[in-house]
């Protein structure tokens, strides 16, 4: 069988994937689950996280977000049994690719799949909905009445954190980057009207396409000058000049400025450099910063319990329809190489899902 892999060669501005027969482990461990994999979702792959974990190798694995059938079970396995239908993120150090039509994963890595739920959807949710709710819970501590900033609204993570924190009474603004970003995002917002849903998903869309909307001022009238309880980033200039593809990403004194008193500034800039007097604003203001890695659930130990309460509450939100996931047309395992590649380099606005 064939599975998706990444080469490493040192070159990561020209990433090149490519498909390679592999061979499923004959011994399942104790806790170990074989499982036939239905579908798989694409998502970018972070290589310096690699490196920092010190999980290099020659090939690394690529697609991780799997939804399949347990064909079989480890002996000491409590929690799933044959023709289980599930739904799981392959741990960061997995030697199989997501791709592979059967896969050994642990048990502790899978929660059930809803009877009504499709294939595609559970495994495009999967990974964007655990990033919501990191950000929104986890590290937000997120409540019903505060205001929330989603930058970049239209990504498939932003479009999750929105409906959850619609869905808890949370008044949400988001950027739209593109005049077609725009009309996504005020279709989502038209969409809850006709539900006769009392409240909008979206407060307000803000045009950070057009210089005619300033990101500080809309934030601010919104909030009759009081600033936004909670602000998720997908990226923030750390300097004045930047080069052009950073030019929708906001300034992080804007973010800084924006915020509430109590606030909090969940952040994807792995590289954030805060001055002091960037510290000193955030300390007059008694706010503060945290950075999202949704991969501390599967990279430690600790909290598994957790981990597995928010994967099993993702499926429950996809079930009920809080959660309803962009996707482009399913590709075919032969177009994983080339739909991989666009998905690396952010060409896609919605979620890749293989069907196998």
């Amino acid at each position: 069988m064939k599975g998706l892999y990444y080469k490493a060669d040192g070159d990561k501005a020209d990433v090149k994937f490519l498909l390679q027969d592999t061979n499923v482990p004959i011994n399942i461990g104790n806790h170990q689950v074989k499982v036939q994999v239905k579908s798989c979702a694409l998502s970018p792959v972070d290589f310096e996280l690699f490196e920092d974990l010190k999980l290099e190798r020659e090939h690394i694995a690529v697609g991780r977000e799997i939804t399949g059938v347990v064909l079989q079970v480890g002996p000491r396995v409590t929690f799933f049994h044959p023709d289980d239908e599930v739904v799981g993120i392959l741990p960061l150090d997995a030697e199989q690719s997501g791709l592979c039509s059967v896969v050994l994963i642990d048990e502790f890595n899978l929660v059930p799949k809803p009877e009504k739920v499709s294939w595609l959807e559970a495994a495009a949710v999967i990974k964007d909905g655990l990033r919501a709710y990191t950000a929104l819970h986890t590290l937000a501590r997120m409540a019903s009445g505060q205001t929330l900033l989603v930058l970049d609204g239209a990504s498939p993570f932003g479009v999750l954190a929105i409906q959850l924190a619609n869905y808890y009474g949370v008044k949400v603004l988001a950027t739209a980057h593109s005049p077609e970003d725009q009309k996504f995002l005020e279709e989502l917002r038209s969409a809850a009207v006709a539900r006769n849903v009392e409240e909008t998903l979206l407060a307000r869309v803000i045009r950070v396409w057009d210089t005619k909307d300033d990101l500080v001022e809309a934030c601010l009238e919104e909030t009759g000058g009081l600033g936004v309880d909670i602000v998720i980033d997908s990226g923030v200039r750390l300097f004045d000049e930047e080069p052009e593809p950073q030019r929708y990403k906001p300034h992080k004194h804007d973010l800084l400025t924006l915020l509430s008193v109590g606030g909090h500034w969940v952040t994807t800039e792995q590289h954030l450099q805060l001055d002091p007097p960037d510290s000193h604003i955030l300390f007059l203001k008694a706010a503060s910063v945290s950075f999202l890695n949704d991969e501390v659930w599967t990279a430690s130990r600790a909290k598994l319990g957790r981990y597995l309460h928010i994967l099993k509450d993702v499926m429950e939100k996809l079930r009920t329809g809080v959660f309803r996931p962009q996707l482009e047309e399913s590709v075919p395992l032969y177009d994983a190489t080339v739909s991989m590649e666009m998905v690396q380099r952010k060409q896609v606005r919605k979620r890749i899902v293989v069907k196998l």
